[in-house]
């Protein structure tokens, strides 16, 4: 597949709007309280009859220190201790859970986010592993995708190497930005060297892939600052590279707060530093996936991008489009049978739910036959930059001109913005749309057209 990228500064400028990142469709606003445990139970019971293989999501909330960039669900503590009630509470979720589906589905997908998912302590991470092995089919002789998101602030050689023997063969490096007043202004004191030993610890213990997080918008970055923390990052050599853009929205998350807004980069810089990024990335060999992702060509999302079998979900991009997956501990998203589902959020309510031998769903949405159409049709395009209207036709049983006018009209205004072209049998996003696929994605997401209360980041 032509990964190239054309970037148009006044196109992206024009379109920058804010939008959902798709990691699902229904997003997660349309979650309702109406959906609960009874809905969460049946999806189960028409899962099994399916018998898809399984994902699990694991959630550990907790990190020592806080990042000022952070939007995720976290707990900040520097009582180890604190973890300990709640890892109870996970394995009794666990159980719960793993009670509801057939106990032979293979679980080809296993991630484990945070938080610091490596706050735990080895014993406390063994404990845990050896509970999912207990109740679900964890895989052995890394038949699995099992991965785990790392602080090398938080590891040593020893827990790595432990990591592995558990069973992880993936691990995702936050990193952010290299540059030491970068650091100071996010609160993430975090050197090169540090990563470097993390970085070799896993490979000297066998993980087959490392990928590493960076982000641009953070204080005091520049287009030069940043030159640097990527030269600092491809001689690390990763596997995979996302490189997030920071939106600022301290209304919605206090602590970013702690950052003065004024030494943020203008709207301008950042687009300077998203070229810049793009262009090295491409030079170095790597392949644009899409949104704020890149791999080597032999990756295997590379790979299934190429083949067309390429997937996204609450984690990201995928290579594991046929799971079920099962969200633990609080705040996790499911995706079982035609439903998606969440957690409680509080630690409180999750001891209350699971003590009680309830599932902690709180709330969710179960997908209409329309949801399901415009699901797989976004899918495409964030995935493959494509639509295969003849596809989708025989699949859904539509015309695709009819069901999709007003789309269609939408698109002819991105098509003569040279985003893409519309042809009877496909709608082909071109290298100047390819940085720009969730606005193309957002002309087809229904709720979105209904004018329903949103709360997004900005696309670029």
């Amino acid at each position: 597949m032509n990964s190239s990228i054309e970037f148009d500064v006044d196109l992206i400028q024009r379109y920058d709007l804010a939008g959902p990142r798709y990691t699902s469709y229904p997003t997660a606003v349309q979650f309702h309280a109406q959906f609960g445990e009874m809905d969460y139970l049946q999806a189960a019971t028409d899962s099994n009859r399916q018998q898809r293989p399984l994902s699990l999501y694991v959630h550990l909330p907790f990190c020592g220190t806080v990042c000022y960039y952070c939007a995720c669900n976290k707990i900040i503590t520097a009582n180890r201790k604190r973890a300990s009630p709640y890892l109870d509470d996970l394995h009794a979720e666990i159980a719960l859970q793993a009670a509801r589906f057939d106990q032979q589905r293979p679980v080809q997908q296993l991630h484990f986010g945070g938080g610091t998912p490596t706050f735990i302590s080895d014993e406390e991470m063994t404990a845990l592993m050896q509970q999912l092995r207990r109740h679900f089919q964890l895989l052995d002789g890394d038949q699995g995708d099992y991965s785990i998101e790392i602080d090398p602030r938080e590891v040593t050689p020893a827990k790595i190497k432990l990591l592995r023997e558990l069973g992880f063969n993936r691990m995702s490096f936050g990193v952010q930005d290299f540059d030491p007043k970068v650091q100071q202004a996010v609160n993430r004191i975090q050197s090169y060297e540090q990563t470097a030993a993390a970085v070799e610890a896993a490979r000297s213990s066998g993980f087959h892939s490392i990928n590493i997080d960076l982000i641009y918008g953070l204080p005091f970055q520049t287009v030069d600052s940043f030159a640097l923390t990527l030269d600092k990052v491809l001689a690390l050599n990763p596997d995979r590279l996302s490189v997030f853009n920071y939106a600022h929205m301290p209304h919605l998350f206090k602590v970013q707060k702690q950052m003065d807004e004024k030494t943020l980069p203008s709207a301008s810089t950042k687009l300077a530093i998203l070229q810049y990024v793009i262009e090295r990335l491409t030079q170095a060999g790597y392949i644009y996936i899409g949104m704020d992702h890149f791999a080597k060509p032999d990756d295997e999302l590379a790979l299934a991008q190429a083949n067309g079998t390429l997937y996204r979900n609450f984690q990201g991009y995928s290579t594991h489009a046929g799971c079920d997956l099962i969200g633990l501990g609080i705040t996790s998203i499911g995706m079982v049978d035609d439903t998606y589902s969440q957690n409680v959020k509080s630690l409180e309510e999750y001891h209350d739910y699971v003590s009680q031998g309830k599932l902690p769903v709180y709330r969710g949405v179960r997908l209409t036959p329309d949801d399901k159409l415009r699901r797989a049709l976004i899918t495409q395009l964030i995935c493959l930059f494509k639509v295969d209207i003849a596809a989708l036709e025989q699949a859904w049983a539509i015309d695709f001109a009819s069901y999709f006018a007003e789309e269609l009209r939408q698109l002819a205004v991105m098509a003569d913005d040279g985003l893409l072209t519309i042809s009877k049998d496909t709608v082909q996003v071109l290298p100047r749309g390819r940085l720009l696929i969730r606005n193309i994605c957002m002309v087809f997401d229904r709720y979105l057209r209904q004018g329903q209360a949103q709360r997004f980041s900005k696309v670029i």
